[in-house]
């Protein structure tokens, strides 16, 4: 059975400022790399599994340099364009007691976002892949990458693929006339994986989210509004075979609840709720649920151990500095043992 994963977006220079400063107040930056899809297809790496990222970079230094870290944690990369003059890049301000973290993104022009059909070759590509991952982020840079999204869709399904979809709904990137809804709404009816918050899931079907407001470990949460939200959900997009919605209460900068959902075959799995009481950082931590849901999708036949083990990586996250989950399999799997057998609570 095909099990590598193909992933497409964008990987940008990361640019954060140390010790929880504003950017007006620092004049020194720390650099990493990131960029959403390319965070879930290190996770999978990490996790032992197979994954082709896709994506345009500058011929430059910094483009060379992403194709390193890439390859530095086991990504394909035979399918990477170039061409271009910029890498696209983004500031980060990291959030502080009840101060909100902040994003600069410095992207247009960049390489990726000048991609039109026609530039990649899906079924080169897809040759050896059963899964193809793709976000909304993607389409919302530019039109012309809206297109390429469909060009990718239409090509994985035509050849046999499963199609995962993160809604990645990020409001100051939709800035080309178009709305999320009417961008999205057709291109994520082909999915049979969809991934999202449940304010996202709001956001693209119109239907009320419940509202998760858990704030210790192990809480119960309104399990039949969640039953009746993903069936609203899964009425509207019937062919979606696999609906995962991450709830997170944000109580401080440093202390959140995390817990996951999955809705399939008209049932719906849960887990227990998290309570992370020393965020380190958390950008990337849904990025992290989408790596480990796909490395799921072929490790567990299992669908509640598939929203486990995706939920505990994601929490796990949150405890690793930058964009990408660093973490193994025994240590998910060790988070998961410590809370069956009662050694965490609060």
């Amino acid at each position: 059975m095909k099990k590598k994963v193909v992933t497409f977006g964008e990987i940008m220079l990361r640019l954060t400022t140390p010790d929880n400063l504003r950017i007006q107040q620092s004049h020194d930056f720390l650099v990493n790399y990131g960029g959403s899809e390319a965070n879930v297809a290190i996770s999978i790496a990490n996790f032992g599994g197979e994954v082709e990222f896709i994506t345009r970079l500058p011929d430059n230094a910094l483009g060379d340099t992403c194709l390193s870290e890439l390859r530095s944690h086991n990504i394909g990369t035979g399918h990477v364009l170039t061409g271009g003059n910029r890498l696209g890049t983004y500031y980060m301000e990291k959030a502080a007691a009840m101060r909100n973290s902040k994003v600069i993104y410095d992207r247009e022009h960049s390489a990726f976002s000048e991609l039109k059909p026609g530039m990649i070759n899906w079924r080169d590509a897809f040759k050896d892949a059963s899964i193809f991952h793709w976000s909304g982020i993607d389409a919302a840079l530019t039109p012309g990458l809206a297109d390429v999204c469909k060009e990718a869709i239409d090509t994985a399904k035509e050849m046999g693929l499963t199609i995962s979809y993160d809604i990645n709904y990020r409001k100051n990137l939709w800035n080309y006339g178009k709305s999320a809804q009417e961008v999205l709404r057709p291109l994520m009816v082909s999915s049979d994986i969809i991934f999202g918050s449940e304010g996202e899931y709001a956001l693209v079907t119109g239907l009320k989210a419940p509202g998760f407001k858990a704030t210790r470990n192990g809480e119960a949460y309104d399990l039949e509004a969640y039953e009746a939200f993903c069936k609203g959900i899964s009425e509207q997009i019937p062919n979606c075979k696999y609906i995962y919605i991450a709830l997170r209460n944000v109580i401080s900068s440093v202390h959140h609840t995390f817990a996951g959902i999955l809705y399939s075959h008209g049932t719906m799995k849960h887990t227990r709720v998290f309570d992370i009481d020393e965020v380190v950082d958390c950008v990337g931590v849904g990025d992290a649920f989408c790596g480990a849901m796909l490395y799921a999708q072929h490790a567990f036949e299992d669908e509640q151990k598939r929203v486990d083990f995706s939920t505990a990586a994601s929490v796990l996250k949150n405890t690793i500095a930058g964009d990408y989950n660093m973490v193994k399999v025994a240590e998910v799997e060790g988070l998961l043992a410590k809370h069956e057998n009662g050694e965490v609570a609060r």
